[in-house]
């Protein structure tokens, strides 16, 4: 299966002059809550006296021993912080009730497109409420047998399965673990007919790909283990390394990344598919990626640079022959596919083989053609394409939505797609790429009843004049009289694009009344790299402004009210919860910041942070870029007696991507300054990281606390209905 190849928490006191220190007082600081839950008494939470300085001005960080995550002080303060949410949670008297919709309308059988390595054909599929989903095997005789179940990894199902690659003759495998959702893997080898593991396991894996040459070894990417605390010390030389089979990891060659000179913040290898080439993709952030070649073919052959500069994001898609295809955005904002030969891979020689476009073009292979995924406002159309370019055509989808697949082995004559949107739960096709014939091969057993939900999209007017996209869904026969409990879901960064796709929790939510509203803000990839590039940086605010619009906008029209109305977001999308809320708190009743970047000053200094530099800039770069940063940072733009929204910041324990310390601190500065009513909160997930590999139990249960937090804060004593 071939898509292009993309790179991507001083001491906590307690009252004054205790000895316990393992101990949390409570603060005089109480919220009264409504009818049937107790006031709130929010925990002390010491303040240091660090100060920083940046450029002319100096920047108080009470809270910075927040950051230690291996600290006494701050495992005190989760476990104080976590007795007075669960506590709060508990007593909203539809939690249970919330609960068990989750569950039941989670049970359902879930499968997986086949794929075929090797002899065999596997599939992914869980029963239901599985907390992972289990790997299996396809038998001679038409039954299946499981191959690999990560819910045997660990008692608890907080050890997953983070990616399986074959051998090109499908006789081995490499899976990847990981543990407690952290970043850092662990690999393991196997004979794909006994299971056996062959040799030990690799450890210390990090952000990384593997990709096989032949049988004999695989190319993976990893970074030094970092002194410190693992989850949240900074790791910012990536090193490309190889595996050969049989040898101890300790032997194990570093093809790229070792030197001052090729030192990169992320760094991958891809190998083409007949095993002639090696690509390596070097980056210092998370857009922009230098590009190197090396002949397999001939022994310790030199690297060939493609590309010296990271000014375009540009990845190997596939090989014919002695022609490298290659997905580009240079001088190409939409993407485009090129052509070149391996022997003179310059940009100079580089052939349009899929032109650019005014629609974001993302690309897959299989059975032999090119199939061209476009995002037209946010809606999938797919064309297909032999390796020269000629279009051979337009495929025909069910409906407005999301599509995924189209990818497979050159040999392969039968492909799969699913399609899905808000208000579909996703169905899998079998598709003919010779005739173009496409078949429901698996229809979604979701209980979901799709015909009594809408979903439209709208375009609505930014601050500065910008129309931006929103699909908005929910149950027919709404009244747009301002009464429907709604949530505003954002994102806006990184070149992410929100596009329409079917989720349990989501159909829940619409089935309790709510409406579930998207917009395409800018920062995110709906419209290529100028609509990415317009919520970066000093543009950053455009992505709260486009935020700001969409609520505004649902209000006006009557979908919702203030008083009806929670923003969600999460990682980057934290952040813009915490900067809208921190910028308007009169504009919605409910604030739901997930895993969030709010110290926008020292975000770059944690794990890989520094690599979002290109989409926020650093608080050392510049005077003007630290001024533009401390403007908006959540963290540091919680005001003195402002009255804030109801919040349930929501982190965990094990993130190492984006640390916890960040919603720590800013759940710290809202307890210590709000002058509202309305609660204040953190939920902090155990042995849990930054969402990928998230058991379905843990993820029933944090839903389950959010929408009864959210709707009992807009004043639901009983569920709507």
């Amino acid at each position: 299966m071939k898509y292009a190849l993309s790179i991507l928490t001083l001491s906590l006191l307690t009252a004054c002059g205790s000895a316990d220190n393992n101990k949390v007082s409570t603060s005089e600081t109480t919220v009264t809550m409504p009818q049937t839950i107790s006031a709130v008494t929010y925990p002390t939470t010491h303040k240091g006296d660090v100060v920083d300085q940046y450029f002319e001005q100096k920047v108080a960080d009470p809270y910075r021993w927040l950051e230690d995550d291996r600290s006494v002080e701050t495992e005190a303060w989760v476990k104080a912080q976590n007795k007075v949410t669960f506590n709060y949670l508990q007593q909203i008297p539809y939690r249970e009730q919330i609960k068990q919709k989750l569950t039941a309308s989670w049970n359902y059988e879930k499968v997986g497109a086949p794929f075929k390595e090797g002899k065999h054909t596997y599939f992914y599929k869980n029963d239901g409420l599985q907390n992972q989903y289990v790997l299996y095997r396809q038998l001679e005789d038409g039954s299946s047998e499981v191959f690999l179940d990560p819910n045997t990894f660990s008692e608890d199902g907080t050890t997953s399965l983070a990616g399986v690659t074959f051998s090109k003759d499908g006789s081995l495998a490499a899976y990847a673990i990981s543990e407690g959702g952290s970043d850092w893997r662990k690999v393991f080898i196997i004979d794909v007919e006994t299971k056996q593991q062959l040799e030990p396991e690799l450890v210390d894996v990090k952000f990384s790909g593997i990709s096989w040459v032949g049988n004999e070894g695989f190319y993976y990417s990893s970074y030094d283990k970092p002194d410190g605390s693992e989850l949240s010390a900074k790791t910012d030389q990536h090193k490309l390394y190889y595996h050969k089979l049989g040898t101890s990891q300790q032997q194990d060659k570093v093809v790229f990344g070792a030197t001052d000179a090729q030192k990169h913040r992320y760094v991958g290898g891809s190998v083409t598919d007949d095993g002639r080439y090696l690509l390596i993709s070097a980056a210092v952030s998370t857009s922009g990626n230098k590009l190197f070649l090396q002949d397999l073919t001939k022994p310790n052959s030199p690297l060939v640079t493609i590309l010296d500069h990271t000014d375009s994001d540009t990845d190997l898609l596939d090989s014919d022959g002695d022609s490298l295809l290659l997905v580009t955005n240079l001088n190409a904002p939409n993407k485009k596919v090129v052509k070149v030969n391996a022997a003179n891979p310059a940009v100079e020689h580089w052939q349009d083989v899929i032109p650019h476009t005014e629609h974001v073009l993302s690309v897959s292979t299989g059975a032999g053609y090119l199939f061209a995924e476009y995002m037209v406002d946010a809606i999938s159309k797919v064309q297909q394409f032999d390796y020269d370019g000629n279009l051979i055509r337009d495929i025909q989808l069910p409906d407005l939505g999301s599509v995924a697949g189209f990818a497979g082995k050159k040999q392969d004559d039968t492909l799969y797609y699913s399609f899905d949107n808000y208000t579909t739960a996703p169905t899998i096709y079998r598709y003919a790429a010779t005739s173009g014939k496409s078949e429901v091969y698996k229809e979604s057993g979701a209980k979901f009843a799709s015909d009594n939900f809408v979903s439209e999209q709208v375009f609505y007017t930014s601050k500065d004049g910008t129309k931006v996209p929103m699909i908005i869904s929910y149950k027919k026969g709404l009244k747009r009289d301002g009464s429907n409990p709604t949530i505003l879901y954002g994102y806006g960064g990184f070149n992410v694009s929100l596009t329409p796709n079917f989720k349990v929790t989501n159909a829940v939510w619409m089935e309790l009344g709510g409406v579930y509203a998207v917009p395409n803000l800018r920062g995110g990839g709906e419209y290529g790299k100028e609509w990415h590039k317009a919520g970066t940086l000093m543009q950053k605010q455009n992505v709260f402004d486009d935020f700001i619009a969409a609520a505004e906008y649902l209000q006006k029209q009557g979908y919702t009210s203030a008083e009806k109305l929670a923003i969600r977001g999460g990682s980057n999308g934290g952040l813009l919860v915490g900067a809208v809320m921190t910028q308007r708190p009169d504009l919605v009743k409910v604030a739901l910041p997930a895993v969030g970047v709010m110290d926008m000053l020292r975000y770059h200094t944690f794990t890989a942070g520094a690599g979002w530099a290109y989409d926020y800039g650093t608080s050392e770069q510049s005077a003007q870029m630290f001024d533009y940063l401390h403007a908006y940072s959540p963290v540091h733009n919680v005001k003195q007696d402002v009255a804030y929204p109801a919040t349930l910041v929501t982190t965990a324990d094990h993130d190492d991507r984006v640390v916890p310390a960040h919603s720590f601190k800013f759940a710290a500065e809202l307890q210590a300054k709000d002058a509202g009513l309305n609660p204040q909160l953190i939920r902090i997930e155990t042995n849990a990281g930054h969402g990928a590999g998230t058991p379905v139990s843990k993820q029933i249960e944090q839903m389950a606390d959010i929408f009864s937090f959210t709707l009992y804060n807009m004043g639901y004593q009983t569920l709507p209905k």
